[in-house]
This record gives structure tokens, sequence and C-alpha cells, in this order.
């Protein structure tokens, strides 16, 4: 399962990190059907602010803050998801 978060009051960085995310999602979806996701938008200040976070746009996966201020590669993305589901199942 991933969850995952994109923490920003709306700008172009936060909706092109928003794009890069969700497409790093269609191609991790497309390898494993069987994946289940979830993806959302963050813009509220008093809901980014629960996470350490100085710079926006952030990329969170499973409540974890994988990138703050800058937007990433689809393949960096892609790097983290694959991470997150690995300490998932270890965990599980």
């Amino acid at each position: 399962m991933l969850n995952i978060k994109v923490l920003g009051p709306g700008c172009a960085k936060c909706y092109s990190l928003e794009r890069t995310a969700a497409a790093a999602l269609e191609t991790m979806l497309a390898e494993n059907p069987d994946l289940e996701a979830t993806l959302e938008h963050i813009e509220d200040m008093l809901e980014i602010e629960q996470y350490p976070v100085l710079f926006t746009p952030a990329l969170v996966v499973n409540e974890k803050v994988v990138c703050a201020g800058r937007v990433p590669k689809k393949e960096e993305v892609m790097a983290w998801y694959r991470a997150a589901l690995d300490g998932t199942r270890q965990s599980g």
C-alpha cells in the first residue's frame, strides 16, 4: 500500500510535482496491477505544518517526507515508491 501526498499551496511547482507523482504511480500500477495506492494534494497550510517541511512542494510517501523544495524526476519518485513498498513488505 502506498499513501502518497503532495504538500504545497497550489503553485506551479506544486502542480508539477503532483503530475510527476501521478505519472510515477501510473507506471508502478502498470507494473503491478494489484498495488493499492492513494494520491492526494494537500494545500491546507495547517495540515502541511504537521510535517517537517520548510519548503514546498514536498512529497510524502507512507507518512515519510522524501523530498522538499524541488520537483524530482519521475525515476527518482519511482525509487521512493519502491523503497516504501519494500519497507512495507519487510515490516508486514
